[in-house]
């Protein structure tokens, strides 16, 4: 699913000029004013003066954390917030040694940094935005375990030893044998259930970390759970935000990926990066045996049953859980063909045939256009409203600063336009979405038009913030237009709103009385929660103890408070023990798959990880 990164340059204030006591008027800089607020916020800190550290921040004020401070994924908001964060961590943390990368951007009164750090345990990468030399916005990250690193670079393996002796092994001997171990004489410390891309990316940074892991997939081949879907699907997101971790597309990638390219991508990606996959096995039951400490995973592997025992247990299914096919009176009477958008290969000859597609979303619009160029006469009912986004103004009104060739030109590299993204929390992330969706609205006004003209029911999302938030609070809601649009205001596909009354054995019959024939009926009514997958594969009593995932409490629709202010049990540690969640689109299984597998290295190794206010658990579904 996509995300929209924001507009995250806040406003520029007219530089301030002060008179030391020599007398001598000076201009200050935005990076002497970052400096100066950088030493007096590491002086405090480390004399664990909370008073002056906390006269450092404004008012109005948000420090985000991925796991350096808090071992969790935790926005506070305020300085009792703050205050209460550090009261509780800062003697286990002990930061220190808090400095610019380079130098900072914007002016005086209103500065901009990128900024390292250290801590008991790790090293940290930050973003800092100061008003009139005060912290507005604070992001800290973990992005390294201190005697603990990736072996890259200078700290490389050797790979060989230039000493000749009987009965060497190759490296391809030695990969099979762990290999063939992994499983049965070895057990992994991890199992990750779930080989997509969240699966595949988290099971590279673990490898990197030297954490024995096994991904289990229930199709044949990495990549197969993107070539199983309809054949007209492509990314809807540009590459640029797509890339893997550590290997990205190459420089001739099409903006664009087709779903069987990125399958391919994946299959190769999963052999070059040496990841013990385990394709063709699917998970059947999880339990954790309380004895000992760890999981107790059964899985069926190419048919023949396997017990695999990890001690931490992540499930990295996707955004979403099981498909959601409502049941409407009458379906089983239906003639014709009936399905869910999962199961919608795409193509074939429908010539003649009407189709209805029930539903208003991404993979409904794709599947409307899909159909009518295979000769279908096609309606798609609209249950709800939906928000349009064209993909080029995504691209030039959203996107293009962060991530694109000309962001790469700037300097903004993938890293840091992750960073960059995540530097703005959810709660003022709005007010900086409105004023892009109210430009977008501007800019194509005569294409929203024409769209409500021929009845379809269109929305910026309950606060007018658009695409990404709705993304946020409920993962549904939305259409990126990569052409779909164009049909339903030209008329080759029919749009009917209203909702489904009955099914009759060759119509779909709406509220309102109005009967579509059809010979197909295609549900694109979107999936469940991803927690239903823990109430299967492990019990509704875990499930419970889980709550809810996704959504971070906005009290908007599909998303109930209370707030929380980071997406509910998603890559930090939840109500049940060495159980993880993993999930996303691209970019946030590239992104927050590193602090996951920090945070796994680090139990794996036995370091303290006192997690500072674990969320609650509620709305399991």
């Amino acid at each position: 699913m996509p995300d929209t990164p924001i507009t995250e340059t806040p406003t520029t204030k007219t530089p301030t000029t002060k008179t030391p006591t020599t007398g001598t008027p000076t201009t200050e800089t935005p990076t002497t004013v970052v400096e100066d607020w950088l030493a007096r916020f590491d002086t405090a800190l480390v004399n664990r003066d909370l008073d002056a550290a906390l006269a450092l921040f404004a008012d109005d004020c948000y420090w985000r954390d991925f796991v350096s401070f808090t071992w969790n994924l935790k926005t506070l908001e305020g300085k009792a917030d703050i205050r209460r964060m550090l009261e509780a961590t800062l003697d286990d943390v002990a930061p220190r040694s808090w400095a610019l990368t380079e130098p900072a951007t914007g002016d005086a009164a209103a500065a901009e940094a990128w900024v390292t750090f250290e801590t008991s345990q790790a090293r940290g990468y930050a973003h800092l935005r100061l008003n009139d030399g005060l912290c507005w916005t604070l992001l800290t990250t973990m992005q390294e375990l201190k005697g603990f690193e990736e072996k890259k670079g200078r700290n490389r393996e050797q790979g060989v030893s230039h000493e000749i002796s009987k009965g060497r092994t190759s490296w391809l001997e030695k990969k099979t044998a762990r290999e063939a171990s992994l499983g049965y004489e070895e057990q992994p410390y991890c199992v990750i259930v779930g080989g997509g891309q969240g699966g595949i990316g988290l099971a590279a940074r673990m490898r990197r970390l030297g954490v024995p892991t096994i991904v289990i997939e229930k199709n044949a081949k990495a990549g197969d759970s993107w070539r199983n879907r309809y054949k007209s699907l492509h990314l809807h997101d540009p590459v640029w935000y797509d890339h893997l971790p550590y290997l990205k597309f190459p420089e001739d990638w099409p903006v664009f990926a087709s779903k069987d390219k990125i399958g391919d991508w994946l299959e190769h990606y999963t052999s070059i990066m040496e990841l013990n996959y385990w394709s063709s096995t699917e998970c059947t039951k999880a339990t954790f045996d309380e004895s000992v400490g760890e999981w107790v995973v059964e899985v069926v592997r190419n048919g023949t049953p396997v017990t695999l025992r990890p001690k931490q247990l992540v499930f990295a299914l996707g955004v979403s859980g099981y498909p959601n096919t409502p049941v409407f009176e009458g379906a089983a009477s239906f003639l014709g063909e009936q399905h869910h958008s999962s199961a919608h290969a795409g193509g074939g000859d429908w010539t003649g045939k009407k189709a209805v597609v029930i539903g208003s979303n991404n993979s409904a619009h794709d599947i409307c256009a899909d159909l009518w160029e295979h000769g279908a006469d096609v309606t798609m009912v609209q249950r709800s409203s939906t928000h349009i986004a064209r993909s080029d103004a995504l691209m030039d009104l959203a996107l293009g600063g962060l991530y694109s060739e000309q962001a790469l030109a700037n300097g903004v590299t993938t890293e840091k336009a992750d960073l960059l993204f995540a530097s703005l929390p959810y709660r003022i992330l709005p007010a900086a979405q409105i004023p892009v969706y109210e430009q977008m609205a501007e800019r194509d006004a005569d294409f929203y038009s024409k769209l409500t003209a021929v009845g379809f029911d269109l929305d910026f999302g309950t606060d007018g913030s658009g695409l990404f938030l709705k993304y946020l609070r409920r993962g549904s809601g939305y259409y990126i237009d990569v052409g779909a649009s164009q049909l339903l205001i030209d008329g080759r596909v029919a749009v009917k709103a209203g909702q489904v009354d009955r099914i009759t054995p060759d119509s779909v019959v709406l509220e309102d009385g109005t009967e579509l024939e059809a010979d197909l009926i295609v549900y694109a009514t979107g999936y469940g929660s991803m927690n239903g997958w823990l109430a299967d594969l492990v019990s509704p009593e875990v499930a419970d103890r889980v709550g809810r995932c996704w959504g971070y409490g906005s009290d908007t629709p599909k998303d109930p408070g209370p707030w929380e202010g980071e997406l509910r049990n998603m890559w930090k540690p939840t109500n049940v023990p060495q159980l993880w969640i993993h999930g996303g689109n691209l970019h946030q299984s590239r992104h927050y798959s590193n602090y996951l597998a920090l945070q796994i290295k680090a139990r794996m190794e036995g370091l303290d990880t006192p997690v500072f206010e674990l969320q609650e658990s509620h709305y399991r579904r």
